[in-house]
């Protein structure tokens, strides 16, 4: 029964996972069903979490909109997650970064890191 259930998470995996860490920021483009049309929607925000591992594994993105901050969590092998683009790295000392959603303006960013 285990190796039935190991055959079904590993044909579920997503073979080409995209190489990001905590404190990146990162474009998620996700499939968005509306009526019978499919589109693509794009969020840019910096990581924040990376959560559990194998099929269940999620990762926490967040931005500020117009002011308000948006967090949204991401399967990293959902179907509906096109693709991951890491639009800068960051350099942190934490595995997460909850304490951003305290800070304003300067204080909310991440230092780059440099390579």
């Amino acid at each position: 029964m285990m190796d039935a259930l190991k055959l079904i998470h590993g044909d579920s995996l997503k073979q080409e996972l995209p190489e990001f860490n905590i404190g990146d920021t990162v474009k998620v483009h996700v499939k968005i069903k509306e009526g019978n049309r499919e589109r693509i929607q794009v969020f840019e925000g910096t990581v924040i979490a990376r959560k559990h591992g194998g099929i269940y594994e999620t990762f926490t993105v967040r931005r500020v909109s117009y002011g308000v901050g948006v967090e949204k969590v991401f399967p990293i092998h959902s179907p509906n997650v096109e693709k991951v683009e890491v639009v800068r790295r960051g350099r942190v000392r934490r595995s997460k970064l909850y304490y951003l959603r305290d800070r304003v303006g300067k204080a909310a960013k991440v230092k780059q890191q440099i390579r």
